[in-house]
């Protein structure tokens, strides 16, 4: 972890160099990386969107076989194998991506930015006009409904934006975009991966 986290701060620094903005460079850094993990991240994305098309089906099973638990988790794996997914293809991507993202999160909360960025005076400060923890929440809520399949969830879509643009009051705002560029990056991705599965609904659009 240490090693990546000095990786990381020397990635940074250089962004710095090559744009002259802390502000540019976090939105670089934070670009880079995700380049750098789109092939795990599109994994992910796919495994999600393909569970979430099988949704209508997984919903009539259970209705189904409410009470017969044993015959619809038998239903459940044949529906998997016929449509080839892996109700697991989504959890080991997010595990080898924790890493990264704890180092950089330790980078961008203890780093002295000492400058400012558009409206902000400092990077190293909480954003005293509140836009980045309400963007923070906003493209949280964005990207959970662009990928969330199972109706039960409905109720985190709202409590987990909340939570995360409340706890983006006291954050850097340095740490902040790169919550936000991170989940717009999330949310391209993830609208290019529906297009591919599914270039009939891009073709009507």
């Amino acid at each position: 972890m240490g090693v990546l986290k000095t990786a990381l701060e020397w990635m940074l620094r250089f962004f710095y160099d090559f744009s002259g903005s802390y502000g540019l460079a976090i939105i670089l850094l934070t670009v880079a990386i995700r380049l750098v993990l789109a092939p795990l991240t599109f994994s992910q994305s796919k495994s999600m969107e393909a569970m979430k098309r099988l949704q209508p089906e997984m919903q009539a099973l259970q209705a189904k076989y409410k009470d017969k638990p044993e015959e619809y988790n038998a239903k459940i794996m044949e529906l998997y194998k016929e449509n080839k997914v892996n109700p697991l293809g989504g959890c080991l991507p997010m595990l080898v991506q924790l890493p990264f993202l704890w180092a950089l999160f330790a980078v961008l909360r203890e780093f002295d930015f000492g400058t400012g960025f558009l409206w902000l005076t400092s990077l190293s400060t909480p954003d005293p006009l509140y836009i980045l923890p309400i963007l923070s929440a906003l493209t949280t809520y964005a990207q959970m409904l662009m990928t969330s399949a199972d109706a039960s969830q409905k109720s985190m879509m709202f409590i987990m934006p909340a939570f995360i643009g409340y706890i983006s009051i006291n954050f850097p705002a340095g740490l902040v975009i790169y919550w936000v560029v991170s989940n717009l990056f999330s949310m391209g991705q993830q609208y290019v991966i529906a297009q591919r599965m599914n270039p009939q609904e891009g073709g009507a659009a």
